[in-house]
Order: structure tokens, then C-alpha cells, then sequence
């Protein structure tokens, strides 16, 4: 059985929950997924499309180092000291 209510979170965001009586008393699974309103989605979008200068610049550093293991990674470190 699947249970979907759309609520206002309050400012404080806690939410209290009411059960149906079908549902049996005793120990069960909760599924919670935050979603927004459709009328937030809009405004979601616009935000994620924006640009992002500093991400773009740092993901292209990251993106010249290729595949570089764990081990690569440590040898180059000691050789600093190891000279």
C-alpha cells in the first residue's frame, strides 16, 4: 500500500504523521521522498541552469589529470621527501 500526501512544511520543518487505522499497529517501513511543488519546480530549474564559472574552471583542472591510481598518487608524494 502506498500512502501520498502533499503537505506544507512549517518553518520549525517538522512534520507530524497520521496513520490510517488499515494500517496495522506494530513496526513497519516508512518511505519519505522530498519532492518540490510543481509550482518550485520552475523556479528549481532556473537555478540549476544557471552558469557556473567557478565549477566549470576547477572541474577543468581536475579533468587534466587523467588516470592517475592511488599508488601513483603515493610514490608521487614520498619522491618529495626521498630526493
Amino acid at each position: 500500500m502506498t500512502i501520498t500526501q502533499t503537505v506544507e512544511i512549517p518553518a520549525d520543518h517538522r512534520l507530524t504523521i497520521e496513520v490510517p487505522r488499515e494500517i496495522p499497529a506494530g513496526r513497519a517501513v516508512l518511505a519519505f521522498t522530498p519532492a518540490p511543488a510543481k509550482k518550485h519546480i520552475d523556479a528549481l530549474m532556473e537555478i540549476l541552469s544557471q552558469p557556473t564559472p567557478r565549477a566549470d574552471a576547477l572541474s577543468g583542472i581536475l579533468s587534466g589529470l587523467g588516470d592517475i591510481t592511488l599508488e601513483q598518487i603515493r610514490e608521487e608524494r614520498l619522491a618529495k621527501h626521498f630526493k
